[in-house]
Parts: C-alpha cells; sequence; structure tokens
C-alpha cells in the first residue's frame, strides 16, 4: 500500500463521503510539482506535506482542508501557479493554498518592529480562514518534529519562533496537546541541557516511588466506582517545558514543585463532573486557591473544564481536569472541532467557539496608527496568559488574563477609571496596587479627582490594554520631563562611549531610527522605553561594548535625582533586569526594591516617598550580591562541586554559612555576585542541573528591609 492510499484509507475511517478522487488528484499533481526536490534529510521533499494532510486528518478535518495540505508549497516551491491550482482544483482552495504561502512568507522571527507588522498580518490572514492557520500549525509541528536535520543556527531560530508564536496561537485556538508538543520540541532545541535534567530528575523519583501516575489512578477509579460515576480517567506526568515554566515562575527547584502530574476525568454529563469533583474533595484534601470552574466560567476559546489541586497520596500535589466527552472533544481540538467530519457528516458541538472573535476583537481595538511594539506586546499577553472572572461592584464579570492586578481591572472598565485610580478593595478589604486578583474576587476601584496614572503601573499592569493607556497618557503628560531626562541619558550614553550628544548627532540618530522628531526620540528615552545605547549605536554600529566597559555602579539605577544615592535593600536584593522602585529615606538616599517585594507594603500610605527607577543599560558588574538557599546530599565532594559550578558561571562566592548538619543532608547559605538577572539565572540552572542538588531557593526576606539602612 503506497502513501496515497494511507491517507484516504485514514480520511475514509471518518469521512467515507471524502471525495477520494480530488485527494488522489492533489496527491498526483503535489508529487509531480516537487519531483526532484529533497529535503534537509535528503527524503523526497513531498514526504513533507503528506507528513503535513495526514496530521490534519487525525484532527478529522475536511477535504478542502486536507487537499491544501498537499499542496501548500506548490506555489511557493514549484512553478505551479494560482491559476493552475484554480483551474485544476477550485477557487476555495488556490485561496488557503495562496494564504498558507502568505503566511510562511511572513518571516517572523525578524526584528521586533518588523515581528509586530507581520503579527497584525498574521492575525488578519488568521480572519479570513482559519483552515489557513490549521495548515500553517500542522505544517510547523512537522518541521519541529524532524528539525535535527537543519543547520544549528537554523534550529535555534525556528525553535524560538515556534516559542513565541506558533505554540501560543496553537494554544490560544484550543489545540493543547499541539502546543504542548510545539513547546517541548523548541525546548529540546533551546535548552537540551535543562530538559534533560528534568527528565533525569523524573527517573530518579520514579526509582524512589515507583508508578505514581498509576497508583494514583487506581486510586481515583476506586473513588468513582464507589460513588457509582462512570468515567474514564488518565493520568501523566507534565511535559518537560511546562514543569521548567513552573520552576521559573516560582522561583523553585524541581524538588520542590509539588504538581508535576496531571489527571483528567472524562465522565458522561455535566452533572458528573460535580459529583466526580465531590467524590475526590471527599478522599483528598483540596488545596485553597487553586479550584476553577470552566463549566460555569469558560475560556474564549470555548474550553470547558473543571481544575483542582489535592493532596494526594503519599502527600504528593495532583493536578485534576474533569469534563465531559463533549467538552473534551474542544479542549483536544480546539478550533478544528469547526471543521471535523464524523461519519461524513460535520459534527456540531455546541461548545465550540470561533476563535475569529477573539481575533477580530484584537485587530478591530488595536488602530492602525498604534505604535507597532504596544501591538506586539498586546498580541503576545492576550495569547500567552489564562484568564480569571472578577466582579464589579454591580455583580458584572470583568475576565482579565492569569497575574492581573487591581490596575488591570480599573482599565478594563474604562480608561477613565484607570487614569483616576487612586486605590482598590479586594472583597471589601484595602490591597495595594500591585496585588494579583484571583477568580471570584469582587473588586471595587477606588477613585479621586487630579489622579492620574504613575510610570511605576507599566511595570504593575499586566494588560496590553492598560499598559498601552498608561503609557498614552504620560506620554502626553510628562513629555516634557521625559524629554529633559532622555536629554541626559543621552549626554552620558555618549560620553561613556567617547563622543558628544550633539544636536546633528541626537538628529542623525534620530533619522537613522525613523523617529519623527529628535523631541521625540528623547521623550522614548526619558520614558525608558529606549535604550540609550540604541542612540549611540544608530550612529556609530561598530561602537559595541568592550569586556571592560562596564556600567559605572554609581550611576546603575536611572531616575535618581543629581544629589541622591542608593543602596539595594537586603530584603529583596534586586538585580539589573529586574522591575524596581525605590524608596527614600532622609539621610540614607535611595532604597531599591523589587516592584514585587513585600516590604514595599510597610509604604503604601506613604506615596510621596517612592520613586521611579530602572536599571542603567548596558552591562553591569558582578557585583550584585544575592543570597541562595540550597540543600545538598552529605557526601563527599559534594560541596566542591557545587563551589565549582558557581565559578564555572564567571560568579564569585562571597559568603557560605551551614544552617543544618543531618546525616544525609546539609542546608547552607550561599551569599553569590552576578551581575544581573541573566546570570543569576545561568547559575540557578547550573546548581538545579547538578543531582546532589535537592532543594534550591533564592532567599527573599522581609524582616531584613531594616538591616538595608544600618
Amino acid at each position: 500500500m503506497n502513501a496515497a492510499d494511507d491517507l484516504v484509507d485514514l480520511v475514509r475511517s471518518y469521512n467515507p463521503r471524502t471525495n477520494e478522487g480530488m485527494i488522489r488528484d492533489a496527491f498526483e499533481f503535489g508529487a509531480e510539482m516537487h519531483e526532484g526536490q529533497f529535503r534537509h534529510s535528503g527524503e523526497p521533499y513531498f514526504t513533507h506535506p503528506v507528513a503535513v494532510a495526514s496530521l490534519l486528518a487525525e484532527q478529522q478535518m475536511d477535504d478542502a482542508t486536507l487537499i491544501t495540505a498537499l499542496l501548500h508549497d506548490t506555489i511557493e516551491d514549484t512553478k505551479a501557479s494560482f491559476k493552475d491550482v484554480e483551474t485544476r482544483f477550485s477557487r476555495e482552495i488556490a485561496e488557503l493554498v495562496d494564504g498558507v504561502t502568505k503566511l510562511t512568507n511572513l518571516q517572523l522571527s525578524s526584528t521586533e518592529t518588523k515581528q509586530a507588522e507581520n503579527f497584525r498580518k498574521l492575525f488578519m490572514a488568521t480572519s479570513r480562514d482559519l483552515r489557513v492557520t490549521l495548515v500553517k500549525l500542522a505544517d510547523r509541528l512537522h518541521n519541529m518534529r524532524t528539525i535535527k536535520s537543519m543547520r544549528p543556527e537554523k534550529q535555534a531560530q525556528k525553535a524560538r519562533e515556534t516559542m513565541d508564536i506558533y505554540a501560543p496561537l496553537a494554544g490560544r485556538m484550543g489545540m493543547q496537546w499541539m502546543r504542548d508538543e510545539l513547546e517541548d520540541l523548541a525546548f529540546r532545541v533551546l535548552n537540551p541541557e535543562g530538559r534533560n535534567s528534568i527528565i533525569r530528575r523524573f527517573i530518579t523519583l520514579q526509582k524512589e516511588t515507583g508508578d505514581v501516575v498509576e497508583k494514583i489512578t487506581g486510586d481515583m477509579r476506586s473513588e468513582l466506582a464507589r460513588a457509582n460515576i462512570p468515567a474514564d480517567l488518565m493520568g501523566r506526568a507534565k511535559k518537560p517545558y511546562s514543569i521548567w515554566r513552573k520552576m521559573q515562575e516560582k522561583d523553585q527547584g524541581f524538588s520542590r514543585l509539588s504538581d508535576i502530574y496531571g489527571f483528567r476525568i472524562i465522565t458522561e454529563t455535566e452533572s458528573d463532573c460535580y459529583r466526580a469533583l465531590g467524590a475526590i474533595h471527599q478522599r483528598w484534601k483540596a488545596v485553597p486557591g487553586r479550584f476553577k470552574d470552566y463549566i460555569s466560567q469558560p475560556k474564549s476559546n470555548g474550553y470547558r473544564s473543571i481544575h483542582t489541586t489535592v493532596s494526594g497520596r503519599d502527600g504528593k500535589r495532583v493536578e485534576v481536569q474533569i469534563r465531559t466527552r463533549e467538552m473534551h472533544e474542544v479542549a483536544e481540538t480546539g478550533v478544528a472541532a469547526h471543521w471535523s467530519y464524523k461519519n461524513g457528516e460535520r459534527v456540531e458541538n455546541r461548545f465550540a467557539v470561533d476563535p475569529v472573535r477573539w481575533i477580530s476583537s484584537l485587530t478591530d481595538r488595536l488602530d492602525d496608527d498604534h505604535d507597532h511594539d504596544e501591538f506586539l506586546e498586546a498580541v503576545k499577553l492576550e495569547m500567552y496568559t489564562d484568564q480569571v472572572f472578577c466582579f464589579s461592584p454591580k455583580g458584572d464579570v470583568i475576565k482579565l488574563p492569569r497575574g492581573a492586578t487591581p490596575i488591570d481591572f480599573a482599565y478594563a472598565i474604562h480608561t477613565r477609571i484607570g487614569n483616576a485610580c487612586l486605590g482598590a478593595k479586594v472583597d471589601g478589604m484595602r490591597v495595594p496596587l500591585w496585588t494579583r486578583l484571583k477568580n471570584g474576587q469582587s473588586i471595587e476601584i477606588i477613585t479621586a479627582e487630579g489622579q492620574t496614572p504613575q510610570v511605576t503601573w507599566i511595570d504593575i499592569a499586566v494588560t496590553g490594554r492598560a499598559k498601552t493607556a498608561i503609557r498614552k497618557f504620560l506620554r502626553e503628560e510628562n513629555r516634557e520631563k521625559f524629554i529633559r531626562l532622555g536629554a541626559e541619558l543621552a549626554r552620558v550614553a555618549f560620553e561613556n562611549a567617547g563622543k558628544r550628544a550633539t544636536d546633528k548627532a541626537l538628529r542623525t540618530a534620530a533619522k537613522t531610527l525613523a523617529i519623527e522628531t529628535v523631541d521625540e526620540m528623547l521623550a522614548l528615552l526619558g520614558s525608558a522605553e529606549m535604550s540609550a545605547q540604541s542612540v549611540v549605536r544608530a550612529i556609530y554600529p561598530d561602537l559595541a561594548l568592550r569586556a571592560g566597559d562596564e556600567v559605572d555602579q554609581a550611576r546603575a539605577v536611572v531616575g535618581l535625582g543629581p544629589e541622591q544615592s542608593h543602596r539595594r535593600a537586603l530584603c529583596c536584593q534586586p538585580v539589573p533586569g529586574e522591575r524596581i522602585i525605590g524608596i527614600t529615606f532622609r539621610g540614607k538616599g535611595v532604597v531599591v526594591h523589587s516592584i514585587d517585594c513585600e516590604a514595599l507594603a510597610d509604604y503604601e500610605e506613604q506615596p510621596d516617598r517612592w520613586v521611579d527607577l530602572h536599571w542603567q543599560g548596558g552591562t553591569h558588574g558582578a557585583v550584585n550580591t544575592i543570597s541562595l538557599d540550597l540543600s545538598i546530599t552529605n557526601d563527599a565532594g559534594v560541596l566542591g562541586r557545587i563551589c565549582t559550578l558557581i565559578g564555572e558561571q564567571k560568579a564569585n562566592i562571597s559568603d557560605l554559612t551551614f544552617i543544618d548538619r543531618k546525616p544525609d543532608y546539609y542546608r547552607l547559605h550561599i551569599e553569590v555576585d552576578v551581575r544581573d538577572v541573566e546570570h543569576l539565572h545561568r547559575v540557578m540552572t547550573a546548581l538545579e542541573a547538578e543531582s546532589n542538588v535537592s532543594a534550591l531557593s533564592r532567599r527573599r526576606d522581609a524582616s531584613r528591609a531594616s538591616e538595608t539602612l544600618v
């Protein structure tokens, strides 16, 4: 049996009424057009379109989509034209193939400004016919599965593009299985050591505890049977990239992550979902704050499921998802549910939602004259984030991304409310504006006449809408101040490069950067939307920062007054690359805190002491001390290897203290000097990969805030 027969048989299994003749004709036409072409692996090129069509057939797609997959590279890479495809097949298929070709030619891994414009084009193309995007996603998935045959630099480019664009797009369109695989394939290329370290930890954990998934699945199956709830149950360890992302988000080591296993319960009816939830919670203790009901409050892409996290066997936390079979189809196939067939008939799923509405609302909301970088930021935020649902005092439900703050809530209601936001109450209690909102909370925004947005709000806000509104207000309200600050930043940057920031030099830089006026460029500098280094390099592109040219530590922080000095807070130990804020102390200068430092809550009612700060661009010296807490096995040579690992990352150990000594492990406290947050992450990643490190965390202690002033 040949490849054409295999594909036709696969399509017949779900669509007996398929137009077999047209699929075979497309197969023959594609093979003829790609004759003599080969992939990097040496295989005939047409094996790729066949694999893409097979992926879509597994999703039970319609004939037009499958034929488009077989022909998706013909207009771009062969002598076939749009007219040839239209004449031989149909106008519909020719337009679909042409749409895939245009998406392919967008070059989405280019510079940020061009990438933003390409994002806009991507969404405009997607809104015309979603099948174009489905073919492109399947095309990217097969290319990522066979990426090893590409050059290393090409692999890295494609993997980053996949991680930034195609994986989140697949997730937003409801195709979570594809997002998971795309992320893992990209992770394999971008950080093979990180991925392998997680896999090694899993293997070690399985040797120590046995097959945890099988044991917990058995326990849950028994509970459901006892409650007489018919359901299918499956469990698995989470993907390496999913675990890695949790480690980065929570700043925790592998051993401290609890919910690394996921379980899914598929019931017959919606009422059975809630009965199953009751059975699970009756047997195991629910983890507070980890319950989400996406059945009563579905996601915008139609996803419905109940999520809960419980303390399972041996106290291990496990995530449980509960949904019906109909909900499961949407959760697995997402937008593909709109085009899938069964027994020759289009499947109607009452839970499927057309993501075109989301894409259209995004493109409608962001005008053509919108700033490119802001558009890109808004799109990425829309694609990456999960949602929480909060209530206004009137009972209106406001959907926000996970991690949203009261500032985002205020701007979601109206820009006027956001601009005048003075404070917020969550469930009746006054909270700081940087508080992360949770599902089901009731939010009341406190406004005041004369109140205006602060620069720090940009770092606190999560939604693109809020950030855009804040930046727009600040640009208009503080334009003169930003221009003066930008001029000073430009002067310092040019002096550090041995040049002078003359009027002519600044005009030349603005012209090179395609900025209309010098004042506009300086305003961007002053508002931290552009680095001073980029202005210098616009005129002197070969003027790279030499290894010895480090940022002057006295000028490491931007935003201080002429006579103000600064010191890093000991409670949070901020490092360059992290968001920061300053608190003034009479006679003590300004103490610099991370934006999420718990100690800032003590100054909430003293806004006059807050100073808007950000780190100076450029290379910082390895003089920023941070504290790490480690637990290591008590074996010969382990401590030496830990010190060597830190040294290999070009970091210096300034202090080391043993906190606890046991027969089987040591707990110790290490002070390490690093340059910036990326340097810190490299140090922690190297330690995480060491099998003798059982726990690792960055030490932050709000009680040490007062020590900074001593």
